[in-house]
């Protein structure tokens, strides 16, 4: 895999990892629920272990794409890249389901889209 698409790999899995953070370990505060389209504490209250468990899902694929970059080599690779496909979908999943969610989405799937694209091009 070329340089350049191991750079945004790493830049989808850094995010992945940010985004755990939010939903797993930052959830119940309001600046951060509030990015989520949670109104109130109430329904913050009801969607933690939702949030908590896609945290998750979000750490693991960042484990993916940045494992399958230290491990190297053409498994690695295809880990890392089969994680950023994931990723990219998604973020497409998140879009359709909600428009009001497109900057997310875009953050979400845009720089893993990049890297499955600068890997099969380059």
């Amino acid at each position: 895999m070329n340089v350049v698409a191991q750079v945004f790999v790493v830049v989808a899995g850094l995010f992945h990892v940010v985004v755990f953070a939010m939903e797993s370990l930052l959830f119940r505060k309001p600046s951060t629920y509030k990015r989520f389209l949670v109104k109130d504490d109430a329904e913050a209250a009801v969607a933690k272990p939702w949030a908590f468990n896609q945290g998750f899902y979000n750490l693991f694929l960042a484990a993916g794409a940045l494992g399958g970059l230290i491990a190297g080599g053409d498994k690695g690779h295809a880990i890392a890249l089969f994680s950023c496909a994931c990723m990219a979908g998604a973020g497409i999943v998140l879009l359709a389901s909600d428009r009001r969610m497109l900057q997310a989405a875009a953050t979400q799937a845009l720089p893993p889209l990049l890297a499955l694209v600068l890997a099969a091009a380059l």
